[in-house]
């Protein structure tokens, strides 16, 4: 499916645990993760009331269920790892990370080597093209994600 960003999408979930979360609709004066599509994937953010347990990932919305999926940790307060979520109500909804501010833009050829920077995670629109004996180095605990 696609990768999709929406405006003001925003839902509760009492889900426990670091498993897939049940949204339980939207906020008011927010749109639901339905914005997103069925079968889409999307950056989101949960956070706790405290705001002390908190993640930032890519998901997977289904309608079916109302779910979002948290396949990719990009950041969080468990070190970069799922947060175990405990009970009480946390908010989920659509974000754009600050660790995702390097692009590759659709249809390019990478022409030199390349490392994303410790810290920094890379997002690119597909096609990408690597030359040959080229390469794009990722750091350990970072991410490059292409779409498309």
């Amino acid at each position: 499916m696609a990768f999709v960003l929406a405006d003001r999408v925003q839902e509760t979930t009492t889900t426990t645990g670091t498993g897939t979360v049940t949204l339980a609709g939207a906020s008011t004066g927010f749109q639901s993760f339905a914005a997103v599509g069925n079968g889409n994937s999307t950056f989101y953010t949960i956070a706790d009331a405290s705001g002390s347990d908190w993640e930032v990932g890519i998901g997977t919305y289904t309608s079916s269920g109302t779910t979002l999926s948290r396949d990719t940790v990009l950041s969080s307060s468990n070190s970069g790892s799922l947060v175990n979520f405990s009970a009480g109500t946390k908010n989920v909804f659509v974000t754009f990370p600050a660790s995702s501010t390097l692009f590759a833009l659709n249809n390019q050829t990478i022409t030199s080597s390349y490392a994303i920077p410790t810290g920094n995670n890379a997002s690119a629109v597909g096609p990408i093209t690597i030359n040959t004996s080229k390469a794009v180095t990722v750091s350990s605990g970072q991410a490059w994600l292409i779409f498309g």
